[in-house]
């Protein structure tokens, strides 16, 4: 038996130490956890599959694996949050894996991005990932080629199925439009402004994430059949409405694109600006009289202490740099980059590798400073943030409760102030009449499993159904949605048909010296060389033998220990031999467990002393794979088996 701490029963040893242990009885379920990085990933993307394929050197493999559920792996291999290293079982030994550095590799071998460099069709992406079906481990129900009704023949036109309007072309509509024509379906996606791509293209600065490779991910989307609409604003170009009346149904993806604003004293009026307009200005090279980017000053104060603040800030001095380049004048002025938060630094929301590279560019970070008020000069124009200093934060019960000291003040000279705490929607294009109903807070009303609104012709995606969250979330949600609007527009609800699978790996070995390999650092560009322009690259990622190295440090989480007890002698040489000390032999009555611990304990022992009885308890998080176990059991009771699994959608 397995569980938490997995554990197996066994025969007759007493333990005199008393101490509970729960366990669990692991099932396909509790297997398929044990991937720890496949089970973070909003989309089920098997993380471990393309990092142990790069292990092996099968780079091809490795992109086919990560872009199956993805249809933005190569862009995600650029600016994804990784919420699977967050949760890598690596990471409890020593540093997790660097998986997103490795999925970047993989992309740039064989992603959207070569396929563009060598002229072929965009599609033909498409039939690769297909082809590639057979060899998958672990197959989540996101998966490409996990829906039935998917159209066979890539050779033939695209799809032309009844029409659906999608507004916004961000991850969640991108990735809604993907599946919605792989479905079959007509999709149109409407976006506002002169590119696609949303978010992506005008929020996330050129130096993390070029726009080569994300035309070439829009690419292979289009060549699906999805048609994309671009400088056309609902509500001002065309209504809801109309988009309602002449498509079967429409997606509401239009994400987060305006800037939150702290009312205070002076932030009204001109050198005060939205941190994500900023970013827009910059990416679309807007240097109208109305844009930011036209009326940035020399010294600026961003206010903000997640990543967008940094973005924000890192885009100033990367927009400074230029124009010293450019201007004479400039030559002669020294350029100021604050960013302030109420957060200490300890605290703030960013990634530790955006402090310490903003650090290294010039940004002057000022932790736990709550503005009070912007200071302007005799003509209008700002002079100085004046600042508080925050003693908290969130209260204790988590909430956020910031309190000051109103005695210690702290002013920052600037002429420009640029607001980066937050971001919120836009939907003024809904009508009244519409039939979409708000909450108290204004949001749109939707079912939180199919997203549909309170009209049934009418979904969420995004940002727009659940508020701000990570890129790959976006993913999720637009791909959920698409599954939603199938079973609207063919009338046909949709299940899953699962398959699992343990495979006995009679020979497995791992490299050498794999458990003491440190994490390899991404190779960064130089300080100078960032700052030549935006759209100098930070990253630049591995060459084949750091990526092999690296992905070699896997611990292969899908791979488990199963023991037999019938074979077992309880001789203790697994535990004994056990590098890292997961294995223990204990009582079975100190086992705490489900129901379903006490039917199998009645069914095995009856009415016997469990404290006479005996348990092996193997601690999940400590357990690297080695199969040192199974090489050491004299009875062959312990066997290195692969746990695999397949989802696919079909009608109900």
């Amino acid at each position: 038996m397995r569980s938490t701490n997995s554990t197996y029963i066994y025969g007759n040893i007493v333990n005199s130490t008393r101490v509970p242990i729960q366990v669990e009885i692991p099932d396909n379920d509790y297997w398929r956890r044990q991937i720890k990085c496949q089970d973070a990933c909003p989309v089920g993307t098997d993380a471990r599959g393309y990092v142990r394929a790069i292990a092996t050197g099968d780079f091809a493999g490795a992109y086919l694996i990560a872009r199956g559920p993805n249809p933005l792996a190569s862009i995600c291999g650029r600016v994804c949050a990784a919420p699977c290293e967050a949760a890598c079982r690596r990471g409890a030994i020593d540093q997790a894996v660097s998986i997103r550095a490795l999925k970047r590799f993989a992309a740039e071998k064989f992603g959207a991005g070569l396929l563009e460099r060598e002229m072929r069709k965009p599609i033909d992406l498409i039939r690769r990932v297909l082809g590639f079906r057979d060899r998958r481990q672990c197959s989540s129900p996101e998966e490409l080629a996990a829906m039935s009704m998917i159209r066979g023949d890539f050779d033939g036109p695209p799809a032309k199925g009844q029409k659906v309007a999608i507004i916004g072309s961000g991850p969640a509509g991108l990735a809604a439009a993907h599946d919605l024509a792989l479905m079959g379906l007509q999709p149109i996606v409407f976006e506002m402004e002169p590119i696609p791509a949303g978010m992506l293209a005008v929020g996330i600065p050129e130096y993390r994430l070029p726009r080569d490779l994300i035309e070439a991910e829009v690419e292979v989307i289009r060549s699906l059949g999805v048609e994309f609409v671009c400088n056309t604003q609902v509500g001002r170009d065309i209504t809801l409405q109309e988009l309602r009346d002449t498509h079967r149904a429409t997606v509401i993806a239009v994400g987060a694109k305006r800037s939150r604003l702290i009312p205070i004293k002076g932030a009204e009026g001109r050198g005060v600006f939205g941190g994500v307009e900023f970013l827009r200005d910059v990416a679309l090279r807007d240097r109208s009289d109305a844009s930011t980017l036209s009326r940035l000053g020399k010294k600026v104060v961003v206010i903000g202490g997640g990543n967008v603040a940094f973005d924000v800030s890192r885009t100033v001095v990367r927009q400074i740099q230029y124009d010293v380049s450019r201007t004479a004048l400039r030559q002669e002025q020294v350029g100021e980059v604050h960013l302030c938060c109420l957060e200490s630094l300890d605290e703030m929301p960013a990634d530790d590798v955006e402090i310490i590279e903003g650090a290294e560019e010039g940004v002057q970070l000022h932790p736990s400073l709550g503005p009070e008020a912007v200071l302007r000069n005799a003509s209008g124009g700002v002079s100085a943030v004046k600042f508080k200093r925050c003693l908290s934060v969130f209260d204790q019960g988590g909430r956020f409760a910031p309190k000051f000291d109103d005695n210690d003040v702290t002013t920052i000279a600037a002429d420009t102030v640029v607001w980066a705490i937050g971001q919120q929607s836009d939907i003024s294009f809904i009508e009244p009449e519409s039939k979409i109903e708000r909450d108290d807070r204004g949001n749109i009303k939707c079912d939180s499993e199919t997203l549909v609104t309170t009209a049934p012709d009418v979904f969420l995606a995004g940002d727009i159904a659940y508020g701000p969250r990570l890129l790959i979330d976006a993913v999720a949600s637009g791909k959920k949605c698409a599954r939603s609007i199938y079973s609207f527009i063919t009338g046909h609800s949709l299940r899953q048909n699962e398959k699992f699978v343990q495979v006995h790996v009679p020979d497995f070995v791992r490299e050498r010296d794999y458990e003491k390999l440190p994490r390899a650092a991404v190779p960064t560009a130089s300080v100078q060389q960032r700052k030549n322009s935006q759209a100098s690259i930070v990253e630049l990622g591995y060459d084949d033998q750091s990526a092999v190295t690296e992905a070699c440090r896997c611990l292969d989480c899908g791979v488990n220990t199963i023991f037999d007890s019938e074979k077992c002698i309880l001789c203790g040489g697994c535990a004994d031999v056990c590098p890292e000390l997961c294995l223990r032999l204990v009582s079975c009555d100190r086992l705490v467990g489900d129901d379903g611990l006490a039917q199998l304990v009645q069914a095995r022992y009856g009415e016997a002393n469990l404290a006479e009885m005996s348990a092996i308890v193997k601690d999940e998080e400590k357990c690297i794979r080695c199969s040192l176990c199974a090489d050491r059991c004299p009875v062959g009771a312990i066997t290195m088996e692969r746990f695999g699994f397949s989802s696919q959608w079909e009608p109900a």
